[in-house]
């Protein structure tokens, strides 16, 4: 299975990155998926579900540790991917 998630992190200041957006950037890219789009409004990754799932936990983890107030995010099902187990019963 392949998954989309989109997030934000929350308070926002224009003027110069928070250290949790700085946290959530750093650990989407250096996830192992296979697109990552990050932005100032906004940010979205794609790969299989499994390397998704980690890559959020940690987002949220950490995001939450360095200052994050609120993360918004949305995770979609896009698409199937071979291989890709989530948790012990199967894709």
């Amino acid at each position: 299975m392949r998954l989309r998630v989109e997030f934000t992190t929350e308070p926002f200041d224009l003027d110069e990155a928070p250290a949790h957006a700085v946290v959530a950037r750093e650990v989407i890219q250096s996830a192992e998926l296979d697109a990552v789009d990050v932005g100032p409004f906004g940010n979205t990754a794609e790969g299989g579900a499994d390397a998704v799932l980690t890559a959020v936990d940690a987002l949220l983890r950490r995001s939450l540790a360095a200052g994050a107030t609120r993360v918004s995010l949305q995770v979609n099902v896009i698409g199937e991917a071979t291989g890709d187990v989530i948790g012990e019963g199967g894709k």
